[in-house]
């Protein structure tokens, strides 16, 4: 059953959060865009905002967000006034040819009707030299996930088949006209320090597998939180590529 995202956009205005190591790359990259240029900023597929608003919350760029959910959008508007965010989706970007300078997604790409047209459509938006940043998982990734794979190992045959590998990813940004594409794997360590987003089921995943192997994953869950540190580990495939200065 498809996952109703306008349903969920107060439960993931109060429980997810940005990627500490993901965000620190993109302000990096919006800095250096800023120092080139202009520093136009675009997030596709934005949801609540947790990263384009605070980027430009610490950056001052003019930022724009895009998301095909009415909800999200109207909760990521209350939340940052200072970014304009407009309904759209990846594949029809309704913005207008070279009017940015970065743009970036974040766990967009498994969602995507067409994952080469919303490629082609980040290409036509930018600047010549502009870049763009495509977050995603790997296989290996999202077997290894910490807690959900520990906790709810039947995520991981259903994330998988939903994900795209990284090398047909990046076959589809070269076949775009992204030059320099290029895959970083960053980490993040941590000790969990609330319960709330597995209980209100607020990552995807845990929507697409059975009640019963929900409830059970989250007793095992709350019973090793309620003895002791529940150590977590977030990793991010960032991919990287670039509009050619000549296009």
């Amino acid at each position: 059953m498809p996952i109703d995202y306008d349903q969920l956009a107060a439960t993931y205005a109060t429980t997810r959060s940005a990627h500490p190591v993901v965000m620190a790359r993109l302000h990096d990259a919006v800095v250096a865009a800023q120092q080139a240029g202009a520093g136009r900023l675009l997030e596709i597929g934005c949801g609540t905002g947790n990263y384009v608003g605070a980027l430009q919350d610490a950056t001052g760029a003019a930022a724009w967000g895009i998301d095909p959910s009415l909800e999200m959008l109207a909760v990521a508007r209350n939340r940052w006034p200072g970014v304009r965010f407009e309904q759209g989706t990846g594949e029809a970007l309704p913005l207008a040819d070279g009017s940015i300078d970065f743009a970036f997604s974040v766990d967009v790409a498994h969602h995507l009707a067409d994952p080469p047209a919303c490629f082609a459509e980040a290409w036509r938006v930018l600047v010549p030299g502009g870049k763009l940043c495509t977050v995603t998982d790997s296989d290996r990734i999202i077997a290894t996930r910490a807690p959900l794979a520990v906790y709810w190992p039947e995520t991981v045959v259903v994330e998988q088949r939903r994900y795209h590998a990284i090398d047909r990813l990046e076959s589809w940004l070269m076949q775009a006209g992204f030059a320099g594409v290029a895959a970083e794997v960053v980490e993040h360590a941590y000790v969990l320090t609330s319960l709330e987003p597995y209980r209100e089921r607020a990552f995807s995943a845990l929507r697409l597998i059975d009640d019963d192997a929900f409830v059970r994953g989250l007793a095992r869950l709350e019973n090793d939180a309620a003895r002791g540190e529940v150590r977590c580990v977030a990793r991010y495939v960032m991919l990287w590529a670039r509009k050619p200065h000549d296009s």
